[in-house]
């Protein structure tokens, strides 16, 4: 293929299963044109170890997988966020992106080695079919679901358009179970969620940030002001949103912030890396008609503006929510609260190598408006609140960015090594040994969004002017000494 032309470039939606530690913004560009003179010498020495291998190795070796192999090899060394996709992962990064897959249409964790039902996505086969919050799934066809890993039990799930797949469903609170006969279809992911609380004040939950957010976030959002006019407090819920594209993260800011005003920069050592990104339409519409952003303005008297706002983040909050966060914050338009977030401030593009092959690679640092790299440092909240009444439990065990190997410095200072949190993994391990012992229901911490959701609870009192209850034991996170 001829590497000067126009390659097709594609967004890219993070890995939202390993709780941010694969988390990506995606940065859009056309492929480079020219390459830098080629150190010809060492790329003699890698053909000559190719045909070494081909020749002499004591088994047939495929010639493919040992190219693909050498790229994922030389790309992975880099930093943990850039990869090369080949046709397998190239088909899932896709669908992640778009927020679309064929399938039943079921959000789902696993639990006592069965696949508990989170919720149905609305208007879905699943949905229609009647399957509904904590049903079980037992079997999937003829397979018994109890010894599947969940991506296994995924892959049996999803499949061509108008097919068909036999679910054994186990309801526990009617004790019975049964079969249902799904037609897969084309599933359109949620990726927001919102709800009046309670007279005056709303929840918005947005899970990652994809092609269809925007228009969800609109929407949802005017939904709340019909049933409430007189909304007085708002709360962005960001929390465990492991990221995703940078347009909609620039989009949901200047839905709160004035016109033009700075949301994020990037810079990186191409030009298209050195861009302001502002909260005017094209920064984040690029051509593809009406704004929903505008609209959502206009309907509601352009209260998104001025209502009181209070933005959730924790420790799984990354890339395209620290962003968010990070405006709101800078511009003080938010209150941010919750748990240091996760420290993913780089950008990545995905250019298409071939029809079915991708090179995702950093390409730049972002930069919160006041000129703050987020880059393994995170965004610190106005006010730190623990997970639940009783304390962060396991805070201190979820990975951050500053954890993964090879992740690249803040280029702001140096880091610094971080004794106290190396206590606190070792005391969340225990208490983590004894919560283990616990019967799952008393484990699992409430569902985002309940009227038993600590932090949510303690947002509302901020909004209210109520006293919160501050956590005594969270403080700034350092982190360990690196630069590049």
């Amino acid at each position: 293929m001829h590497m000067g032309q126009k390659l097709k470039i594609i967004g890219w939606l993070s890995l939202g299963a390993l709780a941010g530690a694969m988390t990506t913004v995606s940065l859009q560009t056309t492929a480079r044109g020219a390459f830098a003179p080629l150190p010809l010498e060492e790329l003699q020495q890698l053909a000559a170890v190719f045909g070494m291998v081909k020749s002499d190795y004591v088994e047939n070796v495929d010639e493919k997988k040992l190219i693909t192999e050498a790229i994922s090899g030389m790309v992975s060394s880099l930093d943990p966020h850039s990869q090369y996709f080949d046709k397998k992962s190239f088909k899932e990064m896709s669908e992640g992106i778009s927020g679309r897959f064929v399938g039943v249409g079921i959000e789902i964790t696993q639990e006592d080695g069965l696949i508990k039902v989170v919720s149905p996505i609305e208007g879905s086969p699943a949905d229609r079919a009647g399957l509904k919050t904590n049903d079980f799934v037992t079997k999937i066809d003829e397979a018994f679901v109890k010894g599947l890993s969940m991506n296994d039990a995924v892959k049996r799930m999803r499949g061509e358009p108008n097919t068909k797949v036999v679910l054994t469903v186990f309801r526990k609170e009617e004790n019975r179970s049964f079969t249902l006969t799904i037609v897969r279809e084309e599933i359109k992911t949620q990726s927001v969620k919102a709800k009046l609380i309670e007279p005056g004040y709303g929840w918005i939950r947005v899970s990652q940030f994809q092609e269809r957010t925007v228009d969800d976030f609109a929407r949802k959002l005017e939904e709340i002001y019909k049933q409430d006019p007189q909304l007085k407090g708002l709360v962005l819920d960001l929390r465990n949103d492991p990221g995703g594209l940078l347009d909609p993260a620039v989009a949901l800011s200047a839905a709160f912030l004035p016109a033009n005003v700075t949301v994020v920069s990037t810079n990186g050592k191409l030009e298209e890396s050195k861009f302001i990104y502002k909260a005017a339409p094209q920064f984040w519409r690029r051509g593809l008609g009406n704004d929903p952003i505008q609209t959502l303005t206009q309907n509601t008297n352009g209260a998104m503006k001025k209502v009181a706002l209070v933005v959730l983040v924790n420790e799984g909050s990354a890339s395209a929510s620290e962003i968010v966060a990070g405006a709101l914050q800078d511009h003080k338009r938010a209150i941010v609260m919750g748990n240091q977030t996760f420290g993913k401030g780089s950008v990545q593009t995905v250019r298409q190598l071939g029809p079915d092959t991708a090179l995702k690679l950093t390409t730049a640092r972002y930069y919160t408006p006041s000129g703050r790299s987020i880059q393994a440092k995170g965004i610190l909240p106005d006010v730190m609140i623990d997970e639940t009444e009783n304390g962060n439990v396991f805070a201190a065990l979820r990975m951050r960015e500053a954890d993964l190997e090879k992740h690249l410095g803040s280029g702001q200072g140096a880091e610094v090594k971080d004794a106290e949190r190396q206590k606190a993994k070792e005391e969340a391990l225990q208490k983590l040994e004894l919560e283990a012992k616990k019967p799952v229901s008393e484990r699992r911490p409430p569902e985002f969004g309940s009227d038993k959701d600590f932090q949510l609870n303690q947002a509302l009192n901020q909004l209210k002017g109520l006293p919160v209850k501050i956590s005594a034991t969270l403080a700034e996170r350092k982190v360990e000494k690196k630069e590049k």
